[in-house]
């Protein structure tokens, strides 16, 4: 008995041991990108900084919101983010809840022609040619429409429906002359929270962090979103450190660049990280309901 409790005393050391060794991991990148944001650029590419900032100067983030590319990025971004994810939530909820239905004839074959899509598409160069063809190259529905749909979504939401909304509801519902519409509106999305808003979290951090898209469909700058921006600047910023820095003028222009490299991915990142405490008691809750229960 006492060797047991020993055993079990031991695993649960080295559970919390692994634990600690993962957050340190998953936070330093973090804290470090952080410190590095707010301290001398000199410091930085020193190696100096490593948890906490050096010679603290906020040159980076005046240079960020200095730039009126930077501050259109961020904008179309967060234009991106709302419509898109506004968009994803009704088509997601749109396929998931019929496919969810007993009643739905044939559901199991227009599931299986969504999840072959998961594994088969037409590739980008025909993807590129049908944008063009519908006349939307050059705006925000080239960055919204061909991803308004996820098969994987789909597949989570109807696994919630039909197994953390008991179908009993909703045929008390249809007796009691509820239609179809009515019943998802007034009894299975007040009741599907958790996964609406594990939902946001994964379409709104996907259309955040999004700039493949823009990349191919966009020409105009005006229209590009911020993380396109942000992925210009680390590119030049790894362009002037190959390049060296021969002179005063070339120096100020790399520490600049690094100052500016950090504070960037700081206030790109800023609105998911305050985003996500508000919807993480949802997410975990989401998952775990959503899942096949034997």
């Amino acid at each position: 008995m006492q060797q047991q409790f020993n055993t079990e005393k031991l695993f649960d050391w080295f559970v919390h041991a692994l634990l600690a060794l993962i957050c340190v991991v998953v936070l330093y990148p973090l804290v470090f990108v952080l410190a590095a944001s707010i301290s001398s650029p000199e410091a930085v590419m020193r190696g100096e900084v490593w948890l906490w900032p050096k010679q603290i100067t906020l040159i980076g983030y005046y240079r960020v919101f200095q730039n009126s590319e930077i501050l259109t990025g961020y904008t179309n971004t967060i234009i991106y983010t709302v419509v898109g994810t506004a968009i994803n939530l009704v088509m997601s909820i749109a396929a998931a809840f019929p496919l969810s239905r007993r009643d739905f004839y044939g559901r199991n074959l227009f599931a299986a022609l969504m999840v072959f899509t998961m594994f088969f598409s037409g590739g980008m160069i025909p993807s590129y040619l049908l944008v063009k063809d519908l006349g939307m190259l050059n705006s925000m529905w080239a960055l919204i429409i061909p991803g308004a749909v996820s098969v994987y979504n789909i597949l989570i939401m109807r696994t919630f429906f039909q197994n953390g909304i008991p179908q009993e509801m909703q045929e008390a519902a249809s007796i009691d002359g509820c239609s179809n519409i009515g019943t998802l509106v007034k009894i299975v999305l007040p009741l599907s929270m958790p996964i609406i808003a594990v939902m946001i979290l994964f379409y709104s951090v996907g259309h955040w962090n999004s700039y493949f898209s823009a990349l191919i469909y966009l020409t105009d700058r005006d229209q590009y979103p911020l993380q396109l921006f942000l992925r210009e600047i680390l590119i030049q910023g790894q362009m002037q450190e190959m390049l060296g820095v021969g002179d005063d003028t070339n120096a100020n222009v790399v520490l600049e660049g690094e100052a500016i490299k950090y504070a960037l991915v700081i206030v790109a990142n800023l609105p998911i990280f305050l985003l996500y405490p508000f919807l993480q008691k949802y997410f975990a809750k989401g998952v775990m309901i959503g899942a096949i229960k034997g």
